[in-house]
């Protein structure tokens, strides 16, 4: 992996790798966590408009150049950071970054089509809310944190997206889509890999971005439950902790504990829960860890009648962590690090990887990530077990 930077500060990563596809990435290192409660949402509303059109191309154009090559084009929002991506075909790599430069250097965010992508994102936010498979997320991490940004959600509020105006939508972009704030991640087979990032990207413009607040989250004193009536035939829980970001030395084992929970239908609580007595269908464990936060959970949706047997065995299984032998704590690990090279082998998926790892901190820790997986052991599960996975848990359960 190849790593530079263009003299307006952007950052680039180029992975060489022999294929008849190129994925390039642009991450752009902000999201919902950096925007005020008046216009949150506006990372998420920004990142519809980038598809609108530029002062070059029109939306139909855009989508049409990648399309029409066999290409795929498409974006992503999250808490920290915002990225955008194209696989196209490898004889095709100046037309991806042509398209991709285009959008970050002249989106015109026009007032008609800001409109008409308002509409769009405000059906988005019913959908979610209609669904408590998705909306159990948005409620778990809204109690979960007291301060931290993260409990808001990433799509913004009604009240919020209604009000952000063109010029509030200018001054967000201007304010953090500046080449020193992005990252642009290739894979593939090009040559002269800076002469094409120089080209297509030296040009834009860098202005000073803001550094993001930190915000201390207060530790939890007691367990915070929540109940949520609907007219539905399961019941959906949530259960989890708050833990730590990324580049903390636990990260790594809590995503050891979480493979040996749930690593497929073989994992601890899926095989108790749903194999062994089929009290559910979808049934697992995550550890969500980023830059800036992390998170624990259990999820799990079943019968209503069978929500505290269920809650009962988690709670039993991490009791039970400390019995576990090498065998099951060196599949969890390999686990992992399967589906990590798997992943990779979608070079969009690469790309990403790299790009994620360098906003974290460096894209070689990436390599680095797997080496610490390795290196888990059960002392190191159970120490963190008990640091974490403790009585002050988050509770949210959306019923009839």
């Amino acid at each position: 992996m190849r790593k530079f930077k263009l003299r307006n500060g952007l950052t680039v990563l180029y992975e060489k790798r022999k294929s008849e596809s190129v994925a390039i990435e642009v991450c752009v290192c902000t999201g919902s966590n950096n925007e005020p409660g008046s216009v949150a949402g506006i990372s998420h509303f920004l990142e519809h408009m980038m598809f609108e059109g530029t002062t070059t191309r029109t939306s139909k154009q855009i989508s049409e150049a990648i399309e029409n090559s066999g290409g795929e084009l498409n974006a992503a929002t999250a808490n920290e950071r915002t990225y955008y991506y194209v696989k196209i075909p490898r004889a095709k790599v100046r037309l991806g970054l042509d398209i991709l430069s285009d959008m970050m250097k002249n989106p015109s965010i026009g007032q008609k089509s800001l409109d008409k992508e308002r509409k769009v994102i405000l059906e988005e936010i019913k959908m979610v809310n209609d669904q408590p498979m998705f909306y159990q997320w948005v409620l778990f991490q809204k109690f979960l944190f007291k301060r931290h940004p993260t409990k808001n959600p990433v799509y913004g509020r009604f009240d919020s997206v209604k009000a952000i105006t063109r010029k509030k939508m200018l001054e967000y972009y201007r304010k953090w889509y500046s080449p020193g704030n992005m990252i642009l991640s290739i894979v593939g087979d090009i040559k002269d890999t800076k002469g094409l990032a120089e080209s297509y990207f030296g040009d834009m413009k860098q202005s000073e971005v803001p550094k993001p607040k930190k915000v201390v989250e207060p530790r939890d004193t007691k367990a915070t439950i929540n109940n949520e009536k609907r007219n539905i035939t399961q019941a959906y829980m949530v259960l989890g902790y708050k833990t730590v970001p990324r580049m903390h030395k636990d990260s790594a084992v809590l995503d050891v504990i979480s493979a040996v929970f749930s690593k497929g239908l073989s994992g601890r609580i899926s095989d108790e829960i749903r194999v062994k007595r089929g009290l559910a269908y979808v049934v697992g464990s995550a550890h969500e860890s980023r830059k800036d936060f992390g998170f624990f959970v259990f999820h799990l949706n079943c019968a209503k009648k069978n929500l505290e047997l269920c809650k009962s065995i988690i709670i039993e299984e991490i009791r039970k962590l400390s019995n576990i032998g090498n065998k099951e704590l060196n599949d969890a690990k390999e686990n992992i690090i399967g589906k990590i090279l798997l992943s990779k082998e979608d070079s969009q998926k690469a790309a990403d990887d790299l790009a994620f790892w360098e906003f974290i901190n460096d894209a070689r820790l990436a390599d680095k990530y797997l080496r610490d997986i390795r290196k888990v052991t059960k002392n190191d599960l159970v120490r963190v077990r008990d640091r974490f996975m403790h009585k002050n848990y988050t509770q949210i359960i959306i019923s009839r």
